[in-house]
């Protein structure tokens, strides 16, 4: 019950955080982030009404699928996607949200080409430019659009973004209002294979700010499962 509890008081902010923003509840999409939790717990919070769960390791992927953790709500996967376990991700997730780079996108598409499906993916951005993490500049976004437009083995949803720890005036939201002025910017222009209507940005301690900026993704993991051991 702890986990239905943490996802009726998520629902509750994300609700309130919509409203102040001009948006309902329902057009805020509810990503459970899984990292290190069991397939009993994401099962819980699967019935408790999560829209997804995203997983950060393609190991735990293959795990927790074989155990039946998923039945009810797709699958993304959120973090950092190497070209080796592209075939280990590609077709067991509706959304990769955390494609990177040209290469990577390349192989994506290789990969889903060779399945015979289209395989729905985010471009990863690296807002704060820091160097220990990963995601492409914003000037390095339009090189992965053209690419994607004459890919018929895949499909750019839109971006995602982890912001700076450290943010100025300890706050996320310049962070998260330079994403979705981004994110506006690059909606405007037209590729093939690029549909972008999705914004995934905000974690448990920052999700109302993330909102409230623009966000329609979120990524709750600690506030759902609680901190993990």
């Amino acid at each position: 019950m702890i986990i239905a509890d943490n996802v009726k008081r998520v629902r509750a902010e994300i609700a309130e955080a919509a409203a102040k923003s001009g948006r309902g509840p329902k057009d805020i999409t509810l990503v459970a982030a899984a990292k290190q939790n069991a397939a009993e717990s994401v099962r819980e919070a699967v019935l408790a009404g999560v829209d997804a769960v995203g997983e950060n390791r393609a190991q735990e992927l293959a795990e927790k699928s074989s155990q039946g953790a998923y039945e009810g709500a797709p699958v993304h996967f959120i973090g950092h996607l190497q070209t080796n376990k592209v075939g280990a991700v590609v077709g067991r997730c509706s959304l990769i949200e955390s494609v990177d780079s040209l290469r990577l996108l390349e192989s994506v598409s290789r990969r889903a080409r060779l399945l015979g499906i289209r395989q729905d993916v985010l471009l990863e951005v690296n807002i704060g430019g820091e160097s220990s993490k990963s995601g492409v500049l914003p000037g390095e976004l339009d090189p992965l659009l053209e690419f994607a437009a004459a890919e018929s083995g895949l499909r750019v949803l839109g971006l995602m973004a982890i912001p700076p720890v450290f943010a100025p005036n300890g706050s996320s939201r310049y962070f998260f209002d330079e994403m979705y002025r981004l994110f506006v910017d690059m909606r405007g222009k037209k590729y093939d294979n690029v549909d972008m209507r999705l914004l995934s940005m905000g974690m448990s301690s920052s999700f109302i700010d993330a909102i409230h900026s623009g966000s329609n993704m979120v990524r709750v993991g600690t506030a759902i499962f609680g901190g993990r051991a």
